[in-house]
């Protein structure tokens, strides 16, 4: 017979702000920006007031953890969904700050107007009326008393009854009377139960990440400095993309900037750099992994909660450890140094810019590597050649696109346990093999998606070798896409829509080239055959017309850097197919060259 895996109780708006007061309840969201309108706000009070439902929240309560002199300690309730209500809540009853957007401390100020009884948020007009009450907080917690509230309105107000008034007054502060639903799951389901459970029972069927879970876990435990960890997962992941945000950080939160962080991640102020901007999910899961040599998250929620995976028993002893051991993992991961060091070689490989990466589970897994080897005393240059043939590799073959969380738990077990030249050999001879390049890999390249990820490392092959732009004499295709260079059509697009080709087949990655925009407008919807003799004539002697390029040798040269067939020369519409098939096989064996020579 299966359990009863979570209960269902109605408690009173007062009750549920009580536990939130004496940390009963942990709000893991607490620190992190209030995405709600302010006019949301206004719209929960006024749904209270009139009685309405506002649906449930969903509690997950911690384990019982075993401690040193073999007590248990009482789980908190750890809030995994209706953050942004009980925060809205605690923001209009209670008067608590909230943080925005811009990790700026506000108040949400709701007014009330006892005539007409309506909410609405505080701003100047409202604040000259004398008909608002400017803030319901005051009222609803007795700050003042509601015999003076009614008679100074009154006053203002010559016009009201002041018995009707009180009625009014009596009702809004029987908000906290209100009932709200609590759904609380119990304490000894996993991650992956609450997961279902949360799923199901969220009328709206919201994903929850479990990425969230373990934020969650972390802002909730205080005693092993958990909340001050997940403010630097969150503002490093903001430094990242907006540098400009360090001021607000210094202004705003006194409390962190004396914390042994800050300084840490103080360097991303001066920092520019977008190929590699991590979110809050991203240092989480690179820096777990590095540091448990294990790949499911879930595992980290346990570990934190102190669980025993022999006993099934949930200690205090492995919960410390675990804290410990994911602040030194987060710690390595924001490292000035690492950072910098591990997109240098990225870079170096050729990917010079954000858009040649479209897998973020490839770059993560790329710097968990890094670190991992770098714990393990590896010599720098084989961290640099393994890492990028890595990172290359898991491209190629989609290693992690799919269950990624597998594929990183069997990788990072392997690398933990073996010598990493060794496993990445037999990773080679498994998926690299001659069939890989010779078919597979040609295959992969039949697309029309202008992001495809081998198309893409074709790219950064074309950088990492300096090739220069297609007709270009000194312009390289690094500098063109640094530069947002134009795509050219090699048959041009309209010249193909005009022979009645369909959208999918202009526009197969196998016709694009990077090029000068001003070569691009010259060579308009020419056919390859006459556009391509125009060039001849010019490399050799003749009237220059396209780029730079006025040498024979140099335009072969040119064509081989930008794998394309000899055979375009005397090509129209009809050989197109043709030209499309010789052109992928010129790819992947440019592609082939690039990584064996990595």
């Amino acid at each position: 017979m299966n359990e009863q895996k979570y209960s269902v109780n109605q408690h009173l708006i007062e009750t549920i702000i009580t536990w939130v007061k004496s940390g009963e309840i942990a709000i893991p969201e607490i620190q992190r920006p209030f995405v709600w309108d302010s006019s949301k706000v206004r719209d929960l009070m006024d749904s209270l007031y009139q009685g309405y439902p506002i649906g449930y929240i969903i509690a997950w309560r911690n384990p019982n953890v075993r401690l040193k002199d073999g007590t248990f300690s009482e789980g908190k309730r750890v809030l995994i969904d209706g953050q942004q209500r009980v925060t809205a809540l605690t923001a209009a009853i209670l008067g608590q700050q909230v943080i925005n957007k811009d990790y700026k401390r506000v108040r949400i100020q709701i007014a009330f107007n006892p005539i007409e009884e309506k909410f609405e948020v505080l701003n100047p007009a409202i604040e000259k009326d004398k008909k608002w009450l400017n803030d319901i907080s005051p009222i609803i917690t007795n700050e003042v008393r509601l015999s003076k509230v009614i008679r100074d309105y009154c006053e203002q107000n010559p016009e009201t009854n002041e018995g009707e008034i009180e009625d009014v007054l009596e009702n809004l502060k029987s908000i906290t009377k209100k009932q709200i639903g609590l759904i609380e799951l119990a304490g000894n389901l996993d991650i992956e139960m609450v997961t279902e459970i949360f799923i199901r029972i969220n009328s709206q069927g919201v994903e929850l990440s479990q990425a969230d879970f373990v934020m969650s876990k972390i802002a909730a435990n205080e005693i092993y400095g958990g909340n001050v960890l997940r403010k630097c997962i969150d503002y490093f992941s903001h430094l990242a993309v907006a540098p400009e945000f360090y001021s607000n950080i210094a202004e705003f939160d006194k409390e962190f900037i004396k914390t042994e962080y800050f300084p840490k991640i103080s360097w991303l102020k001066d920092e520019n750099d977008a190929l590699y901007d991590p979110n809050y999910k991203d240092v989480l899961r690179v820096a777990f992994t590095y540091k448990f040599a294990r790949g499911r998250l879930s595992d980290l929620v346990s570990l934190l909660s102190g669980r025993n995976f022999e006993t099934r028993d949930f200690e205090e002893e492995i919960a410390i450890n675990s804290y410990a051991k994911l602040k030194e993992g987060v710690l390595e991961f924001i490292n000035e140094t690492n950072f910098k060091r591990f997109v240098m070689i990225i870079k170096s490989s050729g990917f010079v810019d954000e858009k040649l990466i479209r897998s973020q589970n490839a770059l993560n897994f790329a710097y968990i590597l890094y670190l991992k080897l770098r714990e393990q005393k590896y010599n720098p240059a084989l961290i640099e050649k393994y890492v990028k043939r890595w990172f290359i590799m898991s491209i190629l073959t989609g290693r992690y696109s799919s269950s990624p969380e597998s594929a990183f738990d069997f990788d990072i077990k392997n690398i933990d346990t073996r010598d990493c030249g060794e496993y990445l050999n037999d990773v080679e001879t498994a998926r690299l093999s001659d069939a890989f390049w010779d078919a597979e890999l040609v295959q992969k390249l039949n697309t029309s998606v202008a992001s495809s990820p081998v198309f893409n490392v074709f790219l950064a092959a074309q950088c990492r070798f300096n090739d220069k732009g297609f007709l270009s004499k000194s312009i390289t295709v690094k500098d063109l896409i640094e530069q947002r260079g134009d795509v050219h059509h090699l048959f041009p697009r309209e010249y193909l829509k005009g022979e009645k080709f369909e959208r999918s087949q202009y526009n197969q990655v196998a016709n694009y080239v990077y090029t000068q925009s001003e070569v691009n407008i010259k060579i308009g919807k020419k056919a390859p055959v006459e556009y391509f003799k125009e060039i001849r004539e010019q490399s050799n002697g003749g009237e220059l017309k396209y780029g730079g390029i006025t040498d024979v040798q140099e335009l072969l040269e040119n064509m081989e850097q930008n794998c394309i067939p000899t055979s375009i020369f005397e090509m129209t519409y009809e050989h197109y197919n043709d030209f499309i098939v010789e052109r992928r096989i010129l790819i992947a064996r440019k592609i082939r060259k690039y990584y064996e020579t990595t």
